[in-house]
């Protein structure tokens, strides 16, 4: 076991220079991530169209979020096993790879290849992803949604800035004979690389191992008051996770999916947690995903990069830059009060964006929409989950999110460019927003006696 809990557990003041050092290094890398990320899911669907057709390009996004689901189940089980950091590495390295094979597949012309490819530059996705639970391991109660959401923030840095260095990359890639849209992925895939590098080197202490042993030393401190003569004592119930194997809070094993989904299922603020997250991925990913072809329409080739980095520039300032704010909203009003806000912004989204028609600044004020309404289900409901769930099972819990996640908003990709192709962006739109209902009833039902805790942090 990688969790060695004989070593000494650190005091409060180390705990907190922990955190402090641990957050400085996500904002860093997740600013690294973050460029490669977004360059390439922002040329990534009008790569597709390009080799493809207009009907595949919602599947490139697809085949990116289906990626980072994926990769999120092997992540966790290496997080759980042996920490934050050789997961995040992991993850990283598998989006380079990705990046690396996109490139070589617009050079081939090779579409199977292509989406293979892009399968695996999910990878970087599943890191960032990831990283914003890193940051919460350590974390004090009282300021666990701002924690999360300074980290979500830091993606702006370089999220914002990446469509518009996409023009860039791909003028300067021209001149090594690469394809018109490929020189792109390979700037994400250095990109994916350094974060790596800079993680495997410098995320150390192991937040979540360090997490792992302080709450071992605390169970060590507070067993002795509750002793009670062995003779009498009744049989103990097993932890959660005991029954699995191994000692609880080691998170070695019970903690896969089955684990997951049971604590899951018996605590309603996980379940709303996970909910939130999933139906506003979905949301922002179906609208999203078919606002670049939306601008092809109407702009050409010359002039659609430079507009589509624009309008999803503002479209992250929007799902980012806020980022702080929701995540004291989150601490400060509740968890469920920021999660039906973001609800709001995303109908409120669908309606802008799809009424918008060949207007840019319209479609643009709705993808802002969007991107804030992402921000509150996101930041909220990643925080409630964290909160809800067991520490032995949360990475296996949270991995269970980010692959329930994934896979909704890889169903809304794969549909939307047929969506797109048969009805139309606007209908595309009221889809999108008859898909909140089932998150909108779960978040409206009022809270189980004794659960509100759980449920407003």
């Amino acid at each position: 076991m990688a969790t060695d809990l004989t070593l000494p557990a650190p005091s409060r003041p180390d705990v907190a220079r922990i955190q402090r050092r641990t957050v400085r290094l996500l904002v860093a890398t997740q600013t690294i991530g973050g460029i490669g990320v977004t360059i390439g899911f922002s040329v990534g669907p009008l790569l597709v169209a390009r080799m493809a057709g207009t009907a595949m390009a919602g599947l490139a996004q697809s085949a990116g979020v289906v990626g980072a689901a994926l990769l999120a189940v092997p992540v966790t089980r290496i997080m759980s096993g042996h920490g934050r950091r050789p997961g995040l590495v992991t993850a990283y390295l598998v989006g380079a790879v990705g990046g690396v094979l996109v490139v070589l597949a617009a050079a081939t012309g090779q579409v199977p290849l292509l989406f293979l490819a892009i399968l695996f530059f999910g990878g970087g996705s599943a890191a960032n992803l990831q990283a914003r639970y890193t940051a919460v391991d350590l974390a004090e109660p009282a300021r666990r949604g701002r924690q999360l959401s300074l980290v979500v923030w830091a993606t702006t840095i370089g999220a914002v800035a990446a469509p518009n260095f996409a023009a860039l990359a791909d003028r300067t890639t021209s001149g090594w004979g690469l394809p018109p849209l490929a020189g792109p992925f390979a700037f994400s895939a250095a990109a994916f690389a350094l974060a790596a590098v800079v993680l495997l080197v410098a995320l150390r202490p192991d937040p979540l191992l360090t997490a792992r042993r302080l709450a071992a030393a605390e169970a060590v401190a507070v067993a002795p008051a509750a002793a009670i003569p062995v003779a009498a004592a009744p049989a103990a119930a097993p932890e959660p996770g005991a029954a699995d194997g191994g000692p609880a809070g080691t998170g070695r094993r019970g903690a896969g999916l089955r684990a997951a989904w049971r604590v899951v299922r018996e605590r309603p603020a996980a379940r709303l947690g996970i909910a939130a997250v999933a139906v506003g991925h979905l949301v922002m990913i179906a609208v999203m995903s078919m606002t670049p072809v939306r601008l092809g329409e109407y702009h050409d080739d010359t002039a659609v990069l430079r507009v589509v980095g624009i309008v999803l520039s503002l479209h992250i300032a929007g799902m980012y830059a806020l980022s702080p704010v929701v995540g004291w909203l989150t601490d400060r009003v509740g968890r469920r009060p920021v999660i039906l806000g973001g609800l709001a912004l995303l109908l409120a989204a669908c309606a802008v964006a799809g009424s918008a028609g060949h207007h840019t600044p319209g479609l643009t004020v709705g993808l802002v929409l969007l991107g804030l309404g992402w921000s509150g289900t996101m930041v909220a409901g990643s925080t409630l989950l964290s909160e809800s769930v067991p520490t032995e099972v949360r990475t296996a819990v949270q991995g269970l999110s980010d692959l329930t996640m994934g896979l909704a908003g890889a169903g809304a990709g794969a549909l939307s460019g047929f969506v797109m192709q048969a009805a139309g962006y606007p209908t595309l739109t009221v889809l999108a927003a008859i898909a909140t209902v089932p998150l909108l009833a779960l978040a409206l039902r009022p809270a189980a006696p004794g659960r509100a805790s759980d449920e407003e942090g």
